[in-house]
């Protein structure tokens, strides 16, 4: 990749040219703000997850997105089946791994997932090194220190982890104030964003929902994940020039994400590549 940010104009604007339906099979405290980013920056939302439809309509969408934020022992199966019916339709899916790496139900059903090959996987960072160790790949015993769905892992750390789940999906990415993104080609890092992003629920599960709905409209997933992590770093940069508080930041994000042009994409972002 010679031009990242090039690259990143384009998938936004293959993006909005495919509109992608993205089924996410997510956790009920931010399916709303899930629905409402995507639908923002130029895709759109069904959340089934029930165990007769949701594999069916992992066949059906453009983009599945498995999040892990709030399961349920029943859901089990139902995340395990949409995964693999994913997969069996050659429709790219993401995993996020809430909290994978300091609860351990939820973990094991994380690192199961795994096996159905994500198109990506995003988290913070403490997420992916404790997604990392479960694998067994992980010699050197690393071990995330998350609480909950909070990272006190700089992403920085997570490089060698996220590299390592290369081995089941085709990029990898730990995010926070600078997010990495590792992919078969090299590693990205995308600088940007606003604190406030912290202060509103959902801007992270949401993220894996961008990311799968870029995965739908470019084919390169690496790339995919890069645009879908730049469009939000963007998105907050604009939005944190005019709001001042959770409140206003949330609805000014949104906003954003739709307002965003290629052109912003080329003159605002940052991101830097190291090639393998």
């Amino acid at each position: 990749m010679t031009d990242p940010t090039t690259s990143v104009a384009d998938a936004l604007v293959a993006l909005r040219d495919r509109a992608p339906l993205v089924h996410a099979v997510t956790n009920y405290v931010t399916a709303g703000f899930t629905a409402n980013v995507l639908l923002a920056a130029g895709a759109s939302a069904a959340m089934v997850d029930n165990e007769d439809e949701a594999p069916l309509f992992a066949g059906v969408a453009d983009a599945v997105l498995i999040n892990l934020g709030t399961p349920q022992p029943q859901l089990r199966e139902v995340y395990l089946a949409t995964a693999s019916a994913a997969a069996a339709a050659g429709t790219p899916w993401v995993l996020d791994p809430i909290a994978a790496g300091g609860l351990p139900w939820r973990g094991a059903l994380a690192r199961e997932l795994l096996e159905h090959r994500p198109a990506a996987v995003r988290g913070n960072a403490s997420e992916i090194i404790g997604l990392y160790r479960l694998t067994g790949l992980d010699t050197d015993g690393r071990n995330g220190s998350g609480r909950g769905v909070d990272s006190s892992d700089d992403p920085a750390d997570a490089v060698d982890a996220a590299r390592g789940l290369l081995a089941y999906s085709t990029a990898v990415s730990a995010s926070g104030a600078i997010d990495h993104i590792a992919h078969e080609g090299g590693l990205a890092t995308v600088h940007g964003g606003s604190v406030l992003m912290t202060k509103v629920t959902g801007t992270g599960c949401s993220l894996g929902a961008l990311v799968a709905a870029y995965c739908a409209a470019v084919d390169d997933h690496g790339v995919a994940t890069i645009a879908a992590h730049t469009h939000a770093t963007v998105a907050a940069d604009i939005a944190a020039e005019t709001a001042t508080a959770p409140g206003s930041f949330a609805v000014a994000y949104l906003d954003a994400l739709h307002a965003v042009t290629p052109d912003d994409i080329l003159r605002r972002a940052h991101i830097e590549w190291q090639p393998r």
